[in-house]
């Protein structure tokens, strides 16, 4: 089941606001806020460049630690 609060919690961790994280997935601030809030899922397109956002602060991250 997909986790809201750890999606917010890693965005955070990144210093982002949601507009900013919809700008780096090539979104809407309304789009990112619908797929943080799980009312949309992340595109599997989508799920990887935020997991390469957090690469410089978790080298060892996973998809499955983000989204699951």
């Amino acid at each position: 089941m997909f986790q809201s609060k750890k999606v917010r919690g890693y965005r955070n961790m990144l210093g982002k606001t949601q507009k900013q994280m919809g700008k780096e997935l090539g979104i809407s601030e309304q789009s990112y806020c619908n797929k943080e809030k799980g009312r949309v899922p992340f595109k599997d397109s989508e799920k990887m460049i935020f997991k390469t956002l957090l690469l410089p602060l978790f080298p060892d991250i996973k998809l499955e630690d983000i989204f699951f």
